[in-house]
Parts: C-alpha cells; sequence; structure tokens
C-alpha cells in the first residue's frame, strides 16, 4: 500500500492553457533554473482555482525525442521523481506556484539522473518562494 503522502493528485497537474502561456511568457515574475536533464520554469503567485500550493506541468520536446515511446518514458521518470520527492521542499504556506519541467537532454536519461535534476530544481523553486514570501511578507521601509 502507498503512503498517502506521495500520492500525486489531479489539482497538482497544471493544464489551464492560460496558466501554461502566462508560465512560458517573458516576463519578470518567471524564474527558471537548469539541472541536465532538465529545466525548470516556474512562476510563484498565480491565480488559480486549486488549492494546491504547487502544480506542475512535464515537456518533453519532439525535437528532442523523435519516438514517442521514449518521450512518454522520459515524462513517467520526471513525474515519478517529482511524486517522491515533492514532500521532501515544502513551500511556504499560502504560497501558490506553477512549475514546468522541460526535458533538454538529447536522449534517453537514467532515473537517477533524472531524479537528482528534479530535487536540485525543486531545492531552487523551494528557495525562491521562501524569498519570495520574507519579501512580501517584510515591511517596507520609509
Amino acid at each position: 500500500m502507498m503512503p498517502h503522502g506521495l500520492r500525486l493528485y489531479k489539482k497538482q497537474r497544471l493544464c489551464s492553457p492560460t496558466a501554461i502561456e502566462a508560465l512560458f511568457a517573458r516576463t519578470p515574475d518567471v524564474d527558471s533554473a537548469l539541472a541536465y536533464p532538465l529545466r525548470a520554469v516556474w512562476r510563484h503567485g498565480s491565480a488559480r482555482r486549486s488549492d494546491s500550493p504547487l502544480a506542475f506541468v512535464i515537456v518533453v520536446p519532439k525535437r528532442r525525442l523523435r519516438h514517442a515511446v521514449d518521450r512518454v518514458l522520459m515524462r513517467r521518470r520526471t513525474r515519478e521523481a517529482f511524486r517522491l520527492n515533492h514532500a521532501a521542499f515544502p513551500l511556504p504556506e499560502g504560497t501558490r506556484t506553477d512549475v514546468a519541467f522541460v526535458y533538454v537532454g538529447s536522449g534517453l536519461e537514467p532515473y537517477s539522473a533524472v531524479e537528482r535534476a528534479v530535487r536540485r530544481l525543486l531545492e531552487r523553486v523551494a528557495a525562491s518562494a521562501a524569498d519570495t514570501a520574507t519579501v512580501t511578507d517584510s515591511p517596507l521601509q520609509p
């Protein structure tokens, strides 16, 4: 039986076209980081209906992996790494963050490399969320 805390729920999926377009728009409120073979793009403070603090989408471009079977495999490996590691990097209370994991590898990568990349990227997202939360919580200087 699977522990309750390691499940992925529908509300954690980022599926709104508007939210995804806002995530990939080149605006100052969008941050990104690279941890080969993945690149993460995230945006804090998104206004969405879901009450989940973190919503994510996984993108595996056809340009990188031509065969659909390979794209699905990398998507599944990334999703599994996210499922097992997202609880280890909690976000501040009340923070809502949208994250896109974009596969940038040129071929198939082993699960260990994908998991290591997901951990590093989630650490960066959590640190960024903590910085954003402290900036918005601090009083204005006169």
